[in-house]
């Protein structure tokens, strides 16, 4: 097979295949908002976690200026917050009856997706 026919056929496939693996969700984040992102359920999320009901991992980057808190909260109100700055990204383990929020003053935009989780 000639190199550029293999490159022309390969290529194709290979990015297929990456843009397959996660979905993301790019969110506008208004100033002085605090968002429940997922965790409220179906037709009511900003972004679709796939792996819902199971254990799974937020990976949330900040594609705006200012920073922001990703806050993840369960049924009895316990939470662990942490902050992204301009440019980050966090991974973020989401039990199976997690909440995830993302609090904000100043008004920036986040890029969510979401991965299965070796932990059950």
């Amino acid at each position: 097979m000639k190199w550029n026919t293999w490159f022309t056929v390969t290529l194709p496939l290979l990015l297929l295949m990456l843009s397959c693996g996660t979905q993301s969700t790019v969110i506008d984040l208004p100033p002085a908002r605090s968002m429940l992102i997922t965790g409220k359920g179906p037709g009511q999320d900003a972004a679709i976690n796939p792996y819902a009901g199971t254990n799974s991992i937020a990976v949330v980057r900040n594609i705006g200026a200012f920073p922001f808190s990703v806050r993840v909260q369960d049924k009895e109100g316990n939470y662990e917050e942490f902050q992204v700055m301009p440019g980050e990204k966090r991974k973020v383990l989401l039990g199976k009856d997690n909440e995830l929020y993302l609090d904000n003053y100043l008004e920036t935009k986040a890029k969510v997706s979401f991965r299965k989780s070796a932990e059950k």
